[in-house]
């Protein structure tokens, strides 16, 4: 959300700027002003009180900087060569990520590129600064949502099972609460696909699992892997908001589409952190391999030295994977007994289980 009223106004066009100047306003303390090309309001900025203010990548003459960081401003320029915005206001959609040509041209693949490429420090402080602008607009996004965390393997296929089982469980939690995931591939992108279809039939969501599985990886083509998404998206224009919070870390992996906000981060041990820190709802972790395990014992810590009050759901669904194949379900009772959250770990063996204890849980 933009806030155009308060303590803190964002500012990004310079018509907005304009106009305001126009109403009356005589101070510029708390406003962010963002992007703009101020080249040609050198006296207009004289006249106005600027300290306070907040200049993220805009266009001076040398003189108006000056004055404007002696007068109290604080100037952050432009980052030079680098295919992502620092100081966006909004989380990604997926249609900005993807864009209209090849996924090779989109801001997605080239962002990817360019981390992985360019190592310089003027690179590392655009990553830096995106990623806390990316963290500003992820806590606007979140503020009236009650999230619920779905985790799960990153490799599932679309034409695996697991795969229509996380699109359930994503349908029977979207209709109360918001979706949140990685926003990858696997079983993040089924339970992104169930909570945008959650206000529609069985069989629309059915007849979607269908379609995308006729293209049921992202390899060797991401850019038909996210177009048979698109056409389910296409197909069913309303469908209801949910939540991905993927990284270019992992960047060969492409953000699924069906996630209506996609806070993208560079840095993924922050973006970690946030996905486990917003679900206050709960997470529930399905079959995955390291890096949900991972997730399951980091959420742990957090619940482990909570209060009573602050401790969240946690739901690990399939009862032989979670004490067999990869028997975390042993150790994590071991670590709760005896804690506040010992109460609030559960194993079942179906979505449905799972979606209910979240929904008792209030």
């Amino acid at each position: 959300m933009k806030r155009t009223r308060g303590l803190a106004i964002d500012v990004d066009t310079i018509a907005d700027f304009d106009a305001r100047l126009a109403r009356g306003a005589r101070s510029l303390s708390g406003w962010r002003l963002r992007a703009l090309d101020l080249s040609e309001r050198g006296e207009t900025l004289r006249s106005v009180d600027v300290a306070g203010a907040l200049f993220l990548g805009c266009t001076f003459t040398p003189a108006d900087e000056e004055s404007a960081r002696a007068r109290g401003a604080v100037v952050f320029p432009s980052v030079p060569d680098v295919p992502i915005d620092t100081y966006r206001t909004a989380l990604y959609t997926p249609s900005e990520l993807f864009g209209d040509g090849p996924y090779l041209s989109s801001i997605d693949a080239r962002a990817y590129a360019w981390s992985q490429h360019d190592k310089s420090r003027d690179a590392a402080l655009a990553q830096s600064l995106h990623d806390h602008t990316i963290s500003l607009a992820l806590a606007q996004w979140v503020a009236d949502r009650r999230l619920v965390g779905v985790m799960g393997g990153h490799g599932i296929s679309r034409a695996d099972p697991g795969y229509a089982e996380a699109a359930l469980l994503g349908s029977l939690l979207g209709q109360t609460l918001t979706v949140a995931t990685g926003g990858g591939p696997g079983a993040m992108e089924a339970a992104n696909l169930g909570a945008y279809l959650s206000g529609q039939p069985d069989s629309i969501r059915e007849k979607a699992v269908r379609t995308v599985s006729a293209v049921p990886g992202f390899a060797p083509d991401v850019g038909a892997w996210a177009q048979a998404a698109f056409a389910v998206r296409e197909s069913v224009s309303d469908g209801a908001e949910s939540l991905g919070i993927p990284t270019w870390h992992y960047g060969h992996e492409p953000p699924n589409v069906f996630a209506s906000a996609l806070a993208k981060y560079f840095r993924n041990p922050q973006r970690e952190a946030v996905l486990l820190e917003l679900c206050q709802a709960g997470i529930i972790f399905l079959p995955g391999a390291g890096g949900t395990v991972q997730e399951i014992f980091q959420d742990a810590c957090e619940n482990y030295y909570a209060d009573e009050s602050s401790v969240a759901p946690m739901v690990l669904v399939g009862r032989e994977y979670w004490t067999q194949t990869l028997p975390a379900w042993p150790l994590l009772m071991a670590l709760a007994r005896g804690r506040p959250v010992e109460a609030h770990v559960h194993l079942v063996d179906s979505v449905q289980d799972a979606a209910e204890l979240v929904a008792s849980a209030g």
